[in-house]
């Protein structure tokens, strides 16, 4: 199977590193925009080669790997590829994507995220084990294809993932909460530090809570605007239930009513019980 995988950033490159591991591919093809990120998949093993458009519209197995909003502006470009090319992507959010597949494509593609990820991004933040034992969700299979239900399927059965199955609107409500929100608190954290008088006296301080918490502030901007654009209705529902928590801890703070306080925390332990 030829595979061309469009995006070669973190999540590129650890697929064509996965395919590579696991002999998926007889060949990996990559396209990117950037000059420099094709010059790095390069050197660095990720793909065999940087094609044109045209061959990119040959391969078997097209990989989307790049932001959200780019996709929805790229799927266009992919119209001239046979029916039997299998095109996924890797979008963080998927109704707005699956609302603009073009007619033609549709049963060609599948909508799927992968739950994992670093905050670092580039072809050089692409590593091995990204996406084994990690959860693959797919959306919206009964539009397309058996042919590409099946590939799709075998290919992340291959790559040791976890399957889940869930039509794209879901999809956008859970990762609203499970990735989306905590990457809003997590910037939002970052800018209360950075806009203190003192924030390096602040970060001299920084434990493994705050390291945690943190982590993700710094993901690519350009990535996260999009992903809050497209999910923007699931974000302002999630930030609100979130605002209702801050006023609830802050109330029993003020109210010194601490054994509210330890209820309140003991009620979120238990989220680890079915993690």
């Amino acid at each position: 199977m030829v595979v061309g995988i469009v995006g070669l950033g973190l999540m590129g490159g650890s697929f064509g590193i996965a395919i590579r591991k696991y002999k998926i591919a007889t060949e990996i093809l990559g396209y990117d925009h950037n000059k420099m990120h094709q010059k790095d998949a390069i050197e660095l093993n990720l793909v065999d080669k940087i094609v044109s458009l045209d061959e990119l519209l040959k391969c078997d197995l097209i990989i989307l790997s790049i932001p959200v909003d780019a996709i929805i502006k790229f799927l266009p470009s992919l119209t001239g590829c046979s029916s039997t090319t299998t095109i996924i992507d890797f979008g963080s959010t998927k109704e707005l994507i699956v609302k603009n597949i073009p007619k033609i494509l549709k049963t060609n593609f599948i909508p799927a995220h992968p739950m994992t990820g670093t905050e670092k991004f580039g072809p050089s933040a692409a590593i091995d084990g990204l996406y084994e034992n990690k959860t693959m969700v797919l959306c919206d299979l009964d539009k397309c294809a058996n042919l590409h239900k099946q590939r799709a399927i075998e290919l992340f059965n291959k790559l040791k993932m976890n399957l889940v199955f869930m039509d794209s609107k879901e999809h956008d409500i859970h990762a609203c909460y499970m990735s989306h929100l905590p990457h809003a608190i997590s910037f939002a954290l970052g800018n209360i530090v950075m806009n203190h008088e003192n924030p390096q006296d602040i970060v001299s301080l920084a434990a493994g809570g705050f390291k945690d918490m943190s982590r993700v502030a710094k993901s690519s901007p350009d990535m996260w605007t999009d992903i809050f654009r497209q999910n923007r209705d699931n974000m302002l529902d999630a930030i609100s239930l979130y605002e209702d928590q801050v006023s609830k801890i802050k109330q029993m703070i003020k109210d010194e009513d601490y054994g509210e306080i330890k209820k309140w925390m003991k009620n979120a332990n238990s989220l680890h019980d079915i993690l």
